[in-house]
């Protein structure tokens, strides 16, 4: 169950920020002496790897907070979310961390499955956080990109921290992102039925 938990705060982790959780399991395998990643997942590690996660982790928070851009950003993160996602819980959930101490028996016969969960729940992450984005954009004119892009790279670096360290600090942090998207949502669908209300009576 805990690697569940910590491999599902990985993936919503990357569904924000697609590699914050990734650049984060890295360094952890590489500083921490308490977490070791599975063999399979080592090379996040690698010199090479933590380089260019943390290049490509600096990109995608500058391009974020820049609006017009950050829609951009958002198309294309599409695919490298949930791919991401799926790494994330892959390595997390198989990880021997503070939390785990033997990894081995969750999803040994069925090493794909863990993959495409995170795949599945990075990618409703990442749909909602661009739905609200193009949403807050409209109706701010792009300024409120920096505000949401900041907390969106707050909340995954938490999320990620958390799963590594302090899984049940994660998994509140999960439900409080839940809940937040929740409640976007269903703001964003009134203020929508009232602009349509406002458009037809203006007609």
């Amino acid at each position: 169950m805990i690697e569940f938990l910590i491999g599902s705060s990985l993936a919503a982790s990357a569904g924000l920020n697609a590699w914050m959780p990734l650049f984060l399991l890295g360094l952890a395998d590489r500083l921490i002496p308490g977490v070791q990643l599975p063999a399979g997942w080592s090379w996040l590690s690698g010199d090479i790897a933590l380089w260019i996660l943390g290049a490509l982790l600096v990109l995608e928070i500058v391009a974020d907070k820049i609006p017009a851009l950050d829609s951009v950003n958002d198309v294309v993160q599409s695919l490298l979310r949930p791919a991401a996602g799926g790494i994330a819980f892959g390595a997390g959930s198989g990880a021997q961390t503070l939390a785990v101490s033997d990894p081995s028996s969750f999803f040994t016969d069925n090493q794909w499955v863990p993959v495409v969960v995170g795949i599945g729940i990075a990618l409703v992450v990442h749909t909602v956080k661009a739905t609200t984005r193009v949403a807050a954009n409209a109706t701010t004119g792009g300024l409120a990109a920096p505000v949401l892009s900041t907390v969106e790279d707050g909340a995954s670096f938490a999320l990620a921290a958390a799963a590594i360290i302090v899984p049940i600090v994660a998994a509140v942090l999960l439900v409080g992102l839940i809940v937040a998207a929740v409640v976007a949502g269903r703001r964003l669908a009134r203020r929508r039925r009232e602009r349509n209300a406002a458009q037809g009576a203006s007609a």
